[in-house]
């Protein structure tokens, strides 16, 4: 089976190759790490916006069928792609001549990734960490890893509220670019930025990467709320207080509060703490209706990042003096035998304080 895609492609007129330092003012031929839903969708996007993208893709059943049927109904039932959007199961042959990687893998997975991108990214090509999640073993978010594996490469962070379903099919969507660096933010702005798909700046990526990873662990617990009966108060209860650890968190991490106020917090947390397509939030209606969490993953293909991350935000947290009871709640019921009725009964039975 072939997984490298013809170079006569449109795609593939980039000029020099990779021997030639990436401007950083200069970002258009993009390469797309993950071919998951979300890695499929930036694909669309980032070709949409006028860029150039090559997907990487691990599963070479997903490549055959994106180069092939321009489909990935594994991971994106019903969307059909542009024909000239392509994949690839090498990894060096899809970072040829890139001047940007977006890492679109799972977030417990993106050190092995990297790790593995290293030998064929040129010195200074960006990085636009797309995963939202906190490494269980380190704790560190994705910008701290990828600063760790590839410091020569400048990150930046995408997060906001975006199923990739809907940004597949081209419904209006804004999104948070977050980095140190404005020319770096400035300029995938535009690699990927189109009508329907806006990107805000954002000089907080330590904000942006905690909101996007505590609201996932929020998604469960409102989902949980919702499968146990509890009504919309309870829920609304839960986005409104966990805003308020998702703060606590993350200025003691180093984030600005104002970040999340914005849509890599706030934004994000009120999409996946109330619809479905969420996997967070679908997972934890199972949870409250009595699976178990065994029960409530089977048959899953695409990874539900919050279980794994409440794990390691209850652990932040901890390190960090901040309390989190709703997130530790979360944690203590996936992975500490906690049951539903035990952590809402802890919940509610906690001391009246100020707001």
């Amino acid at each position: 089976m072939a997984t490298r895609p013809r170079r006569a492609a449109t795609l593939w007129r980039w000029g020099e190759g990779v021997s030639k330092k990436p401007r950083a003012d200069q970002v258009r031929r993009l390469a797309i790490i993950g071919g998951g839903a979300w890695g499929t969708a930036l694909a669309m996007v980032a070709y949409r916006a006028g860029s150039l993208p090559m997907l990487w893709a691990r599963d070479p059943d997903v490549v055959a069928q994106i180069n092939q049927h321009h489909q990935n109904p594994l991971f994106l039932r019903g969307i059909t792609l542009d024909p000239a959007i392509t994949a690839t199961a090498d990894l060096s042959f899809a970072t040829e001549g890139a001047e940007a990687a977006l890492l679109a893998v799972p977030a417990q997975f993106l050190r092995g990734v990297l790790k593995s991108l290293a030998p064929s990214l040129v010195r200074g090509t960006s990085l636009l960490l797309c995963a939202k999640g906190v490494e269980t073993s380190t704790l560190k978010t994705m910008s701290e890893i990828a600063a760790e594996i590839l410091p020569a490469c400048p990150a930046a962070v995408l997060s906001g509220p975006s199923f990739a379903a809907e940004v597949a099919r081209d419904l209006p969507t804004a999104v948070t670019i977050a980095s140190g660096d404005t020319s770096l933010g400035r300029a995938l702005m535009k690699a990927i930025g189109s009508r329907r798909f806006r990107p805000y700046l954002s000089p907080d990526p330590i904000g942006a990467e905690l909101g996007g990873a505590v609201k996932n662990v929020l998604a469960m617990a409102c989902g949980i709320v919702v499968g146990r009966g509890l009504g919309d108060n309870a829920r609304a209860s839960v986005i409104t207080r966990g805003l308020a650890e998702m703060i606590r968190l993350g200025v003691a991490k180093g984030g600005r509060a104002a970040t999340f106020r914005g849509l890599s917090g706030l934004g994000d947390a009120v999409l996946t703490c109330s619809s479905v397509q969420s996997r967070n939030y679908a997972l934890g209606i199972a949870l409250g209706r009595g699976q178990t969490l065994e029960a409530a993953l089977r048959g899953r293909r695409s990874v539900v990042e919050g279980v794994a991350t409440a794990a390691s935000i209850a652990r932040l947290a901890e390190r960090l003096g901040v309390e989190m009871p709703i997130s530790s709640g979360v944690d203590a019921l996936l992975h500490r035998g906690q049951t539903v009725d035990h952590t809402i009964d802890l919940l509610l039975r906690r001391p009246y304080r100020a707001e």
